[in-house]
């Protein structure tokens, strides 16, 4: 699910990005309000998040333009101004959904599961492994890093879903081929290795951190520094 913030206090937007980000979730950020009508204009987001006070346009004007021109996206209002005038004039320019600073994530995300289940059905984030800026789409076997898609060969995304719903435990060869591949075979042959080496090729070449690291003597693992 593409998501996206707008949002100009980076403190607020560390803690929705990182926290997104480890539910699975692609999100842009835009940091004033200029910026964010044109990115929702010119992407299809699955929800967007609006602070009210924004620099260039502001979160009620925003609001507005975007249900006007796409009203199937939900939006999340933000703001430090609980009062009721200040709900009530979020609610009327199209939101969705308000919610007042400071907040707790789990708010935050409870809200925006309730909204993508309105608007696109059943959403089943469980369905979707991250790790860093890697994600993985269990269901839809589709793999991004940083947003963008990862081709990958059936055996390969074998072993990448074997290793990420293990994260962080180190796998021993034979833990391996007796998951990605059938149980009897050859425990001589290299193509744990080999197969290890294809991904890394596709997975940490051009990112600045590796996810797939080697345990000396034990096998491998995946995870972040």
């Amino acid at each position: 699910m593409n998501l996206l913030v707008v949002e100009d206090e980076p403190n607020v937007v560390s803690v929705i990005s990182r926290g997104l980000t480890n539910e699975g979730f692609a999100v842009s950020i835009a940091p004033d309000g200029l910026i964010g009508k044109q990115m929702a204009i010119e992407n299809n987001f699955d929800l967007i998040i609006l602070d009210i006070m924004l620099p260039g346009i502001n979160g009620l004007e925003l609001c507005k333009i975007i249900k006007e021109l796409k009203p199937g996206t939900p939006i999340i209002m933000l703001t430090a101004l609980g009062t009721t005038e200040n709900v009530v004039n979020g609610l009327d320019n199209g939101a969705d959904d308000y919610l007042i600073k400071p907040f707790k994530f789990a708010e935050l995300f409870a809200r925006i599961r309730m909204l993508l289940r309105r608007y696109h059905g059943t959403v089943n984030l469980d369905q979707i492994i991250s790790i860093a800026d890697l994600q993985i789409n269990l269901s839809a076997k589709t793999v991004n890093r940083n947003q963008t898609e990862v081709v990958l060969t059936a055996t390969e995304y074998r072993l990448l879903e074997y290793m990420a719903k293990n994260k962080g435990k180190i796998l021993s060869r034979i833990d391996i081929l007796e998951n990605v591949w059938d149980i009897d075979f050859n425990l001589g042959t290299n193509v744990v290795d080999v197969y290890v080496n294809y991904l890394r090729k596709k997975i940490d070449k051009n990112a600045e951190q590796k996810l797939i690291h080697t345990a000396v003597g034990l096998g491998y693992v995946l995870k972040e520094k």
